[in-house]
């Protein structure tokens, strides 16, 4: 048994990874955009804290996404593990979830972490080519997964948009919070001697299988 925390900046495929690594060995995907958004829905009392945020467009504090997380491992009766995408991205949240895990885990499980690294020009071009269809949500890539038509969807013919998330603007501004909060977290658990790096840049099944040998290694 072994828990995984997932690091990376936004376009190095760490959601693809962590959800392909969750599916191939039978682990619970913990992230707490989800959780946010299954609090909110149901009118859960962290949820309507967090909406306030949400509506003004403002960051969720801490407390509030360390008490659902807390609330999920709590809950979380898998055997296998677990592997936590999007969490922690803060010093707070990393000390945080320490005290979680000793207080509500195995002594015995071990827990990893996966920092995936990718030079800021690869994650551009990654993100400033992806478009996605307006009416079916298929995704596509300008050089990696063209449309047989130009801003066509090849399975609706709906168009082709390139979302706000991915304007060059918005992406700049996404790795910069990322630099400026997240990657301190690679010192952090550098220093407990469970952080592995692994290059974003190749193939995908290719940082999937290097992952891969991570997990096994240290599930041993």
């Amino acid at each position: 048994m072994i828990n995984i925390i997932f690091l990376g900046p936004p376009g190095s495929g760490k959601g693809t990874q962590s959800a392909k690594i969750a599916d191939n060995l039978g682990m619970s995907q913990i992230a707490p955009g989800d959780l946010l958004r299954n609090a909110v829905r149901d009118c859960a009392v962290l949820g309507k804290k967090a909406e306030e945020y949400m509506k003004r467009g403002d960051l969720v504090p801490d407390d509030i996404i360390i008490g659902l997380m807390k609330g999920k491992i709590e809950s979380d009766t898998s055997s296998k593990g677990f592997i936590l995408d999007g969490f922690p991205r803060t010093i707070t949240q990393a000390v945080a979830l320490d005290k979680i895990l000793v207080e509500n885990v195995n002594k015995d499980v071990a827990t990893i972490v996966i920092c995936i690294e990718i030079d800021d020009s690869v994650i551009i071009k990654r993100l400033n080519g992806r478009r996605i269809c307006n009416k079916c949500g298929a995704v596509f890539h300008l050089v990696n997964n063209p449309p047989l038509k130009d801003g066509i969807c090849d399975l609706c013919s709906g168009e082709l948009i390139l979302r706000n998330d991915d304007q060059l603007e918005t992406i700049m501004k996404r790795l910069a919070v990322y630099k400026g909060q997240t990657a301190q977290l690679r010192d952090y658990y550098r220093g407990q001697n469970n952080l592995y790096t692994i290059d974003g840049a190749q193939n995908p099944d290719e940082v999937y299988e290097n992952i891969k040998e991570v997990v096994d290694n240290g599930s041993c």
